[in-house]
């Protein structure tokens, strides 16, 4: 990171101290009674010990880490388990100084609610400030890029696709002149040191294949010589299928291919428990009401039944029924003269003028929590698509059958990140293939939360690809 950016990553983990400190005032005006007692000595110890305690939690969560490639959603996430553990850690303190500090239990619901939306709008406040900065060229990290791999490509078109991640490509280095997404070439690989030497580098990036092993060392050798930050972006895409996690033996890095995080049986359980607990709190506290006016207005707007029962694969590609509200004139065609699926597009005559607005904002996918409730499906995973969908494109993509090594979801991976609706090509395909695997080989229970938060946020925005 350039100094410019490390001061920025500074202030905004720094910051959270003073808003620790006006919550605990805060809180004390408007609950009198609820106060530190007459020993200041044991009372400022208190203080100090409660912002080490939030600091140490944020070490855990990693909060402070760089999240600017994660959207806000996911930050909020990250924000609501540091507010957490330092419940936990706040509840042991008040144990051990029960003889010095006296706060009641409304106190603290005060104060740990105030210091979770303060942290929020703080952090979001600052997200814009970097991005405004990014865009004025002020924070801004030049990288050289080596190599000009398929992955050299996937890097180039991302950064320019996100400018807010403050990434600004100065060209590459390769043995042999390509064309790299309009990249600048700078030359040959053994001008690196020339090129640091000469032009102001924040970061180098290697993008090389694995077969280029003497290019590969001589740049990592160049960048530590020169003290300049090295990462390399491995050639990885052999063992796409697998799990991948890079260790150490020794000072050995190892590539360890392992199973899936949702293999294990106690990641099974918590994933299944969330499962049911929110399926049941949506029929208790919004199924109950919002069903029957969503079944009034299919009713008011066409012929047919409310529900659309469609089979679909699920995990370890069983065959499901899959429920949802229908949007489609009954009786609308399935499949085209050659038994492929037709596909919902936009402006498509088949939708009915209720069912638009249900696809817009996702609400014909609801009935989906009864399979939810059944096992079929999980709240957060892939997309099950149609029987004749998966069978075309099981000729068509490499790995596509890996993605129902686990249950389906009602939202996934692949739709918050804008993968989502018609599939047109192969590539379309691929993409969102990619971002299921990503998601089975990477599933934490923070990432379903953060999946939910942000199927939320889409929800109440609307979707430009919903249709």
């Amino acid at each position: 990171m350039n100094t410019p950016y490390v001061r920025f990553q500074s202030l905004r983990s720094f910051i959270d101290g003073p808003i620790l400190l006006l919550c605990m005032w805060w809180g004390q005006l408007l609950f009198p009674g609820n106060e530190l007692k007459e020993n200041q000595l044991f009372s400022y110890l208190f203080l100090v010990l409660l912002i080490i305690s939030w600091y140490l939690a944020a070490q855990i969560t990693k909060i402070y880490s760089d999240l600017r490639t994660n959207k806000f959603s996911e930050e909020i996430v990250y924000i609501a388990s540091t507010v957490s553990l330092h419940a936990v850690f706040l509840t042991s303190l008040l144990f051990f100084f029960r003889n010095y500090v006296s706060f009641s239990n409304f106190f603290l619901l005060f104060y740990l609610s105030a210091v979770f939306l303060l942290v929020i709008i703080t952090k979001y406040i600052l997200r814009k400030y970097l991005h405004h900065s990014i865009y004025q060229g002020k924070l801004s990290e030049k990288v050289l890029l080596i190599g000009s791999t398929p992955a050299a490509h996937n890097f180039i078109e991302t950064i320019e696709s996100h400018a807010y991640y403050g990434y600004q490509c100065l060209g590459f280095l390769d043995n042999e002149k390509r064309e790299l997404n309009g990249c600048k070439y700078l030359g040959k690989i053994a001008e690196l040191k020339k090129i640091i030497e000469t032009q102001e580098v924040d970061e180098v990036i290697i993008a090389l294949p694995n077969s280029a092993h003497e290019e590969i060392k001589y740049s990592i050798e160049v960048c530590d010589h020169l003290a300049k930050r090295a990462r390399i972006i491995p050639d990885l895409y052999f063992y796409a299928s697998s799990n991948i996690q890079i260790n150490t033996i020794g000072l050995l890095p190892v590539i360890n291919l392992r199973s899936l995080p949702q293999d294990r049986f106690g990641n099974r359980i918590v994933k299944r428990t969330f499962d049911i607990v929110f399926a049941t709190c949506f029929f208790l506290f919004i199924a109950w009401w919002l069903f029957p006016i969503i079944a009034l207005f299919i009713k008011l707007g066409s012929k047919g039944p409310v529900y659309f029962k469609q089979e679909r694969w699920g995990l370890n590609n069983e065959l499901i029924v899959c429920y949802k509200f229908r949007t489609m004139r009954h009786g609308s065609p399935q499949l085209d003269e050659n038994g492929h699926l037709i596909q919902s597009s936009r402006n498509d005559e088949r939708v009915t003028s209720i069912g638009k607005y249900l696809r817009k904002f996702n609400l014909d996918e609801l009935p989906q929590f009864w399979n939810v409730l059944k096992g079929d499906m999980s709240v957060v995973g892939p997309r099950p698509h149609p029987t004749p969908l998966n069978k075309s494109a099981i000729e068509e993509v490499q790995y596509y059958l890996l993605r129902h090594l686990v249950k389906p979801g009602i939202t996934g991976w692949a739709q918050v990140n804008g993968s989502r609706g018609e599939m047109v090509n192969k590539d379309e395909i691929e993409e969102r293939i990619n971002y299921d695997l990503y998601y089975i080989h990477r599933w934490t229970f923070r990432l379903d939360c953060w999946i939910i938060l942000q199927t939320i946020v889409n929800l109440i925005r609307g979707d430009e690809r919903a249709y």
